[in-house]
């Protein structure tokens, strides 16, 4: 058992800036793994740039926002819901829905992200085609 330092895990991971050519091997150096959690990792990290969308088939995933804020867009049977959470809130993503990142400007971010997680760069990753 151990402690994990989050202020030393961010002094030495790069701010990510996400763009249309910012690869996996960038997303994983500014997002260092502190510890193992179930299937995943409680990973922290900062960045700016709206991420892809993602989601995680079989958990939920836990945001935790240390600074800044970020919008979470999350795509709803109903439609896509957005939610703004401010630093020092949590926002649980509910296991299965596809859901994206929009920081403003910046956020410094805790997540305990399950795996497997399936990413899409699609416009609205549920129409196959």
């Amino acid at each position: 058992m151990e402690a994990h330092d989050i202020r030393a895990a961010l002094s030495k991971a790069p701010e990510l800036t996400i763009g249309t050519g910012t690869t996996a091997a960038e997303a994983d150096a500014a997002f260092p793994k502190l510890a193992p959690f179930n299937k995943g990792g409680i990973f922290v990290g900062r960045f700016s740039g709206q991420s892809p969308w993602e989601r995680h088939p079989e958990s939920d995933e836990l945001l935790h926002v240390l600074d800044g804020e970020v919008e979470v867009t999350v795509l709803c049977d109903t439609g896509p819901a957005e939610v703004t959470v401010p630093a020092g809130s949590i926002f649980v993503v509910p296991r299965g829905l596809w859901h994206r990142q929009l920081p403003k400007p910046v956020v410094t971010l805790l997540s305990a992200t399950p795996k497997p997680t399936q990413v899409s760069f699609a416009s609205d990753p549920r129409n196959k085609r």
